[in-house]
C-alpha cells in the first residue's frame, strides 16, 4: 500500500513519501544524469585513441578529462537524484545513457549505428518510459534508525560478504590472466561494486538529513556518513580504475550497453536485499517494470549486438530474386 504524499511529519519524525515536486525534480536529474554519464565512456575512449596516436598517456588528453569531468557531475547528478526518489527508478534510467553514447560514439569514435541500432534507441527510451510510469513512488527507509537496521540485517550483511569474496577472485586472480580478452571480467568488477556505490549513496543521503540535528543521533549520524563516504569512495576509485582498463581494451558501446544490463541488475538486486523498495509496488507495476526492463535490454541488444550488420531502409523496397 503506498504512503500517502505530504503527510505531516509527526514528533518522532515519522516516514513519509516524497512530494509530487520532489518526484519530478528526482526524475529530472536523474534524465540527465543518464545523459551525461552516456557520454562519459564515448570521451574517455576518445581520448585514450587520441593519447595512444601521440604515444603519450590518456591523463594528458584533454577530451579525457573532459569525460572524467562529465562522469563526476553525472554521478553527483546521480546522488541528488538517490535523494528524492526510489533507487529501483533512478538505476534502470540509466538506460537513455546508452542510445546517447551510441550516436555520440558514432560521431566522435566512428561506431556504426544501422537502422537496427537506431531502432535500439527508440526502445530503450521507451521502455525507461514504462520504468517510470509503474516504478514505486514511495520510499520503504526514510530515516537513520531504519537504514542501520537494514544495513545490520543479516541477509544484506551475508550479499556484501559474497559480493567481496567474488570482488577479492576477480580483481587478483581473474583480472590479471583474462581481463583484456574478456570483457565481463572488468563489467563484472565495476557491476558488482555498484553494490557499493548506490546503497551508500542512497545512505549518505538518509544519513546526511541528521547530521546537523541538535539531537544525540546526530553523532551517529556522523559517523554513519563518514562510514559510507569512505565505502563510497574506494568503490568509485576501484570502477574509475577498471572502466579505463575496459576502454584501452574494447569497444566503448559495447562496453557501455553490457555494463549498464549487469550493473542495473546486481543494484536492483542489492537496492532490493537492503531497502526494500518493491514492497510498494503492486503485481500491475511489477509487471510494467519487468516489460520496460526487457524492452530495454532489448533495445539495447540491437544496439549492439547488430552493430556490424550492413543494414538500411533502402533495403526493404529490394524485391527478392529467386534464381532457379
Amino acid at each position: 500500500m503506498r504512503m500517502p504524499v505530504g503527510a505531516a511529519a509527526g514528533e518522532e519524525g515519522a516516514a513519509q513519501s516524497p512530494g509530487p515536486a520532489a518526484v519530478s525534480l528526482g526524475l529530472s536529474v536523474a534524465v540527465v544524469s543518464s545523459l551525461v554519464n552516456g557520454s562519459t565512456f564515448v570521451l574517455q575512449k576518445k581520448g585514450i585513441v587520441r593519447a595512444r596516436g601521440r604515444g603519450t598517456s590518456y591523463l594528458t588528453d584533454i577530451v579525457w578529462w573532459s569525460g572524467t569531468i562529465a562522469m563526476a557531475l553525472g554521478q553527483i547528478g546521480n546522488f541528488l537524484a538517490y535523494t528524492a526518489v526510489p533507487t529501483v527508478l533512478v538505476t534502470p534510467l540509466g538506460a537513455l545513457g546508452v542510445p546517447f553514447g551510441s550516436i555520440l560514439a558514432s560521431y566522435l569514435l566512428k561506431e556504426k549505428l544501422n537502422i537496427l541500432g537506431k531502432l535500439g534507441c527508440l526502445l530503450s527510451c521507451a521502455g525507461s518510459v514504462v520504468l517510470i510510469i509503474h516504478s514505486p513512488k514511495s520510499e520503504s527507509v526514510t530515516t537513520q534508525a531504519e537504514l542501520e537496521e537494514k544495513l545490520t540485517n543479516p541477509v544484506f550483511v551475508g550479499y556484501l560478504c559474497i559480493v567481496l569474496l567474488m570482488l577479492l577472485l576477480l580483481i587478483f586472480w581473474i583480472a590479471p590472466a583474462h581481463g583484456p580478452t574478456n570483457i565481463m571480467v572488468y563489467i563484472s568488477i565495476c557491476s558488482l561494486l555498484g553494490s557499493f556505490t548506490v546503497p551508500s549513496t542512497k545512505g549518505i543521503g538518509l544519513a546526511a538529513q541528521d547530521i546537523f540535528h541538535n539531537n544525540p543521533s546526530s553523532q551517529r549520524a556522523l559517523y554513519l556518513c563518514l562510514v559510507l563516504l569512505a565505502v563510497l569512495g574506494c568503490s568509485i576509485i576501484i570502477q574509475f580504475k577498471y572502466i579505463n582498463k575496459a576502454l584501452e581494451c574494447f569497444d566503448s558501446s559495447v562496453f557501455g550497453a553490457i555494463y549498464y544490463v549487469v550493473f542495473t541488475t546486481l543494484v536492483l538486486l542489492a537496492s532490493a536485499i537492503l531497502f526494500r523498495e518493491w514492497s510498494n509496488v503492486g503485481v500491475v507495476d511489477f509487471l510494467g517494470m519487468a516489460c520496460g526492463f526487457i524492452t530495454v535490454s532489448i533495445g539495447i541488444v540491437l544496439i549492439q549486438v547488430f552493430k556490424e550488420f550492413n543494414f538500411n531502409i533502402g533495403d526493404l523496397n529490394k524485391p527478392n530474386v529467386k534464381i532457379d
